[in-house]
């Protein structure tokens, strides 16, 4: 692989189960250090995490050998296990996420985006953020699953 070069980076959005307020401040910083060596046990490298009482919002970097859906059921996995025994015993994510690629150029822009979560989610819902993330890339969705 010693002339293999990418440059993979995505932004995935996961909710908590039916968008229940599970994260509590008290424990989010944890949860997002515990993501982070989550992502680096599955030899990705996380730059950013943020997010809400319930929702996560991560900036990872992906090899090209890695498959999406097999690494993030890992991470959900893994995270759900660890939020479950250390914090809440009804933790749990929602059954889908989103994912969105970001270009290097991109990067600062959307670290910022993930690092004012908290600021941002005052004025705006989950729901409306996901709708915004979507139609901003040109993804189609129907209304219901983002009940």
């Amino acid at each position: 692989m010693g002339s293999t070069y990418h440059c993979l980076y995505y932004h995935w959005v996961c909710s908590t189960k039916h968008r229940r307020a599970l994260i509590r401040p008290q424990w989010r910083n944890r949860f997002h250090q515990y993501l982070g060596g989550t992502v680096r046990g599955l030899q990705g490298v996380l730059l950013e995490a943020g997010g809400v009482e319930d929702h996560v919002h991560l900036l990872l970097s992906l090899k090209p050998t890695h498959r999406i859906s097999d690494f993030i059921r890992e991470l959900k996995k893994a995270s759900s296990i660890w939020a479950s025994c250390q914090h809440d015993p009804t933790f749990g994510w929602q059954d889908g996420y989103s994912i969105f690629t970001v270009g290097p150029l991109g990067l600062d822009d959307v670290k910022r985006y993930i690092a004012t979560q908290e600021t941002h989610h005052q004025k705006l819902s989950f729901k409306d953020e996901l709708k915004n993330l979507l139609e901003q890339h040109g993804i189609e969705y129907k209304e219901e699953y983002l009940e």
